[in-house]
Parts: C-alpha cells; sequence; structure tokens
C-alpha cells in the first residue's frame, strides 16, 4: 500500500477477523509472517468451500509482499474476493488489513492470490458448481 493513499479500501468480503496475541510474535516482537500467512488460507478456505459447496484444499500461494508488520494487540481482518473457476480450482484474492491497536488505524499489510481445488471425500479433484 502506497502510505500516502489512506483512502485505499479492502477489496472483497471481510471473512476472518482476529486479534494478534502475544504467542504469535517472533523475538523482536513482531507478529509472524507464517501466522498472517495461516489466517489468510482459513479465510481462502472459507470463501472456496462456499463457492464449491464442499471440501477445497490449497494448492498454490502467489506472490506475497509483506507491506506493513502486524503488532501485538492489532485486528486482522481478512478479506476474499473469488476471481476465478475454472472447472476443479478457484483463484481467491486474499488481503490482510490491521485496524491498529489503540488508534484504530486501518492499514493493509498483504495481499495475495491463492488457488483451491474442489475434492472429494477421497481428496480427489471435482467439478465446482455453476
Amino acid at each position: 500500500m502506497n502510505s500516502s493513499n489512506q483512502d485505499e479500501k479492502p477489496r472483497g468480503e471481510l471473512t476472518v477477523r482476529t486479534i494478534a496475541m502475544p504467542a504469535d510474535t517472533n523475538a523482536n516482537g513482531d507478529i509472524f509472517g507464517g501466522w498472517v500467512l495461516s489466517q489468510m488460507d482459513v479465510a481462502g478456505g472459507i470463501a472456496g468451500v462456499a463457492r464449491a459447496r464442499g471440501r477445497v484444499v490449497t494448492i498454490k500461494v502467489d506472490t506475497m509482499l509483506f507491506l506493513k508488520p502486524v503488532q501485538v494487540g492489532d485486528v486482522l481482518c481478512v478479506y476474499t474476493e473469488v476471481e476465478h473457476v475454472g472447472k476443479t480450482s478457484m483463484r481467491i484474492h486474499i488481503e490482510a488489513w490491521a485496524l491498529r491497536f489503540r488508534t484504530n488505524a486501518r492499514v493493509k499489510v498483504t495481499d495475495a492470490t491463492f488457488t483451491f481445488v474442489a475434492v472429494d471425500d477421497e481428496g480427489r479433484p471435482r467439478l465446482v458448481p455453476e
């Protein structure tokens, strides 16, 4: 996010909202990037299950650039938008935003496009319903 563009708004639907806790930090006191990535994967899974009307698995994460750190006490808000639906797969754009503790300022911390595949009970690819 361009720090001079304070008018930027999240893209997609709010899918996950959670608080960053001290147990989620690295040795420097910042929230682990892997924790943010996992929250994004959860949100993408929720959106994917809703669109595919059943089980999905993550198969790919496109470029993720961490723009700002997440700090203890921030509320992480993860937004999802289904960009493309193929026969068995979906591309879902996912953005993570932090609501800063105390100030409630909203800042974009990262985004990426995740690819999910719809699978049956045996884990085999299945068609995504129309």
